[in-house]
């Protein structure tokens, strides 16, 4: 079982917009059965965690949200409504993650984002690898990929069409 933050990012560092719009990353041209595609990846998840906002776009943006996969969303929130198989929590992600590996029974588990609850993962010691995919673009501003210092070691670099798909595992 791999802790992996898997995420797209404009070339300047950023996952969103100031305003959380990722309408410049969903326009863009990729393979979806390609190198390092979200198909193959989510097909070997087990679980995954997001933080409010992320959940949010979700929600705005999708018909269907989620489907099965056991999810955590991290958040003070409480206006958001049920959702089969999404647990609502403010627990510590240490908490958090060790739910979700019981739930993953195995397979790998997605931190899906934001940078903040990503930067709290690796903190914790329990960030093992990042693929972010590099699109075409830069925003100027948003929400940083990272919003603290972690070590990495590039273990892999493809292109799948319009990105530059790369795959890194955590310096301890």
């Amino acid at each position: 079982m791999t802790t992996i933050y898997y995420t797209g990012c404009s070339l300047d560092g950023f996952i969103a917009t100031p305003d959380h719009d990722l309408t410049w990353l969903t326009s863009r041209d990729i393979d979806e059965e390609g190198p390092m595609n979200y198909g193959a990846f989510r097909a070997g998840l087990g679980a995954c965690v997001m933080g409010a906002n992320t959940w949010q776009w979700v929600l705005d943006h999708d018909d269907e949200p989620w489907g099965d996969l056991p999810t955590w969303v991290v958040t003070h929130r409480t206006s958001f409504e049920p959702v089969k198989s999404v647990r609502f929590t403010d627990a510590p992600v240490e908490e958090v993650h060790a739910h979700m590996r019981e739930a993953a029974d195995g397979k790998d588990v997605w931190v899906v984002g934001g940078g903040e609850l990503v930067g709290q993962f690796h903190d914790a010691g329990l960030l093992d690898e990042v693929w972010v995919q590099f699109a075409p673009v830069a925003l100027g501003a948003g929400h940083p990929v990272l919003p603290r210092h972690v070590e990495l070691r590039l273990e892999d670099v493809q292109r799948n069409r319009d990105f530059a798909c790369t795959r890194y595992t955590v310096v301890r």
